[in-house]
């Protein structure tokens, strides 16, 4: 299996991460699992979502994935603290044209051939949001983890292999990159 990380763009500010997790960790010592904000895709991205959560691996970066009896729709967890998945999530304000504090070359990291926008998440750690995806999938890991990025390695197969690439970058990857000069 190849492994390969490639790391872009510039740092992000702190305002950029608006749209991440409610918080990964409650405030009674828990998991977690509780106060993770459920996402709200529409059919026929749940229908992608629910093809991801069968395809992700039980566990990530060393840890055990929690049970998804008493998770949010959508979500998965492993480990504690807890390595959140959330799955059918809006684009992040800072790819949104339009928005305040667009940056179309905010930083990204490309880990097995899935693109992520890298955030730093609230409370620390880093958020990571998958782009040129027909679905974005969202994972926050806690700098427990450090270097955040290794736990997208585990998950980088289930999410190539289940979220179609957006038809832009299909038809880059069908027909390769154009020209320079283009």
């Amino acid at each position: 299996m190849s492994r390969t990380v490639r790391m872009s763009g510039t740092v992000l500010a702190a305002s950029a991460v608006l749209l991440a997790l409610a918080g990964c960790a409650a405030a009674d010592g828990t998991d977690g699992a509780a106060a993770v904000v459920a996402p709200a895709p529409d059919a026929a991205a749940a229908e992608v979502c629910d093809a991801v959560d069968a395809a992700l691996p039980e566990r990530v970066e060393g840890q055990e994935r929690a049970d998804g009896a008493d998770l949010p729709a959508y979500v998965a967890v492993w480990g504690d603290p807890a390595i959140v998945l959330r799955c059918g999530v809006p684009l992040p304000l800072v790819l949104t044209p339009g928005e305040e504090g667009y940056d179309p070359l905010a930083d990204a990291v490309d880990v097995n051939g899935v693109s992520w926008l890298l955030e730093d998440a609230p409370g620390g750690g880093k958020l990571f949001t998958t782009t040129h995806r027909t679905v974005h999938v969202e994972v926050s890991v806690p700098a427990d983890y450090a270097p955040e990025v290794n736990p997208l390695v585990d998950l980088a197969e289930a999410i190539a292999g289940q979220v179609p690439l957006d038809e832009l970058y299909a038809q880059e990857e069908l027909y390769g990159a154009p020209p320079a000069g283009s």
